[in-house]
């Protein structure tokens, strides 16, 4: 009886430092909303949770393979393929306020690129440098794909602990790892839809 106590006290003790190992390795959410510019992270911070990394999924949809779909609400961006499927992506995506939907093209594409935040989002956060050069440090990542004329983009981030949550000014960030699968899939000219609520 005193054998099979301590073989049942040393299960549990295994099985919760396994659960408290297993659940810090992934990005946790975030604790606050501001940008870090100069932060770089552990390249073990972007391992994400599970359903938030990158795989490939059953979609439905009427728009041509090729096409990106962001779903803000479920917090995934798709880029649809043929046969019913999309490679889906884990983001982060505008917070309260900064939420957005529309129809609009890639129209530009940059490795590392500079911040330069507007002058909105100075307002708000005062402390932000007025411009920073690309790099690992810098929070749009290694990859931007700028959306048509407006502020916003699809981009890496510095903070992979975001991925999942709405914290951005109406950006979609995703961990660099991710950014530069997709910055390498797809051209400038692709059509990207935003919608807040799942449709065809």
């Amino acid at each position: 009886m005193l054998l099979l106590r301590l073989l049942v006290t040393q299960i549990v003790l295994v099985a919760s430092v396994m659960v408290s190992v297993l659940g810090s390795s992934y990005a946790a959410p975030a604790q606050d909303d501001d940008d870090q510019p100069g932060f770089i992270p552990d390249p073990a911070a972007e391992r994400l949770d599970p359903k938030f990394q990158k795989t490939v999924v059953f979609y439905r949809t009427t728009e041509p393979p090729g096409t990106i779909i962001v779903q803000t609400s479920e917090r995934y961006l798709y880029v649809v393929q043929p046969g019913g499927r999309a490679l889906r992506y884990g983001i982060g995506v505008g917070r309260d306020g900064f939420q957005w939907q529309g129809l609009l093209k890639i129209t530009r594409k940059q490795e590392w690129p500079d911040w330069t935040p507007p002058p909105e989002m100075i307002a708000r956060q005062p402390y932000l440098p007025r411009w920073m050069a690309g790099g690992p440090g810098n929070p749009l990542g290694a990859r931007a794909l700028y959306l048509g004329n407006t502020v916003y983009r699809i981009h890496g981030t510095n903070q992979p602990q975001t991925i999942g949550t709405a914290v951005s000014s109406g950006c979609f960030r995703l961990v660099n790892s991710d950014v530069i699968d997709l910055y390498d899939r797809i051209p400038v000219g692709t059509k990207v839809v935003v919608r807040q609520r799942p449709g065809l």
